[in-house]
C-alpha cells in the first residue's frame, strides 16, 4: 500500500512540476531593450491562462505580410486594466508598443495596445518584470 501511495505522490509532483515550469519570468523570453512599434490588423485572440494573446498581420520593413504574435498578462491582471475577452476582435486596427523576443522573430510582450477608436490599453501587470511593470495601473 505505501508503495502505491508513493508512486501516486511522485506522479502529482511530476504533474505540478510541470505547470510550474510552463510560466516563464520576462527576461527569460523578452528583451527589456529591444522594443517595437507596430500597426496592423488583429488576426486572432487567445484569452487563455497563463497569458493571454493576439496576433497582429502587418507587412516587414521589406514589405512583406508578416503575423506577430504578441503576449499579454492573464487574463485576470488584464480584466483589473479594463480589459474584457470582446476587447480585441478579429478585423480590428490597433497599433502596439512593447517589447520583442530574445529569439522569435515576430513574436512580442505587447505593453501598449491602442484601438482604432483611440482607447489605449496597458497589455500587464503591476509585477510581471518587465521594465516599465507598476506604469499602467
Amino acid at each position: 500500500m505505501r508503495v502505491k501511495y508513493g508512486i501516486l505522490a511522485a506522479i502529482f509532483s511530476l504533474i505540478g512540476s510541470g505547470a510550474a515550469l510552463a510560466h516563464h519570468s520576462f527576461s527569460t523570453e523578452y528583451d527589456g531593450t529591444k522594443t517595437f512599434n507596430i500597426k496592423g490588423t488583429v488576426s486572432k485572440v487567445e484569452w487563455t491562462n497563463p497569458h493571454a494573446r493576439f496576433y497582429v498581420d502587418t507587412t516587414d520593413e521589406s514589405g512583406k505580410m508578416v503575423t506577430w504574435n504578441m503576449e499579454l498578462a492573464s487574463p485576470s491582471a488584464l480584466a483589473r486594466n479594463g480589459w474584457t475577452s470582446r476587447t480585441l476582435k478579429v478585423g480590428d486596427t490597433v497599433t502596439v508598443t512593447g517589447y520583442a523576443a530574445k529569439v522569435a522573430q515576430f513574436r512580442g510582450d505587447a505593453r501598449s495596445v491602442v484601438t482604432a477608436d483611440g482607447r489605449s490599453l496597458f497589455g500587464g501587470a503591476s509585477d510581471d518584470g518587465r521594465p516599465d511593470a507598476g506604469l499602467g495601473q
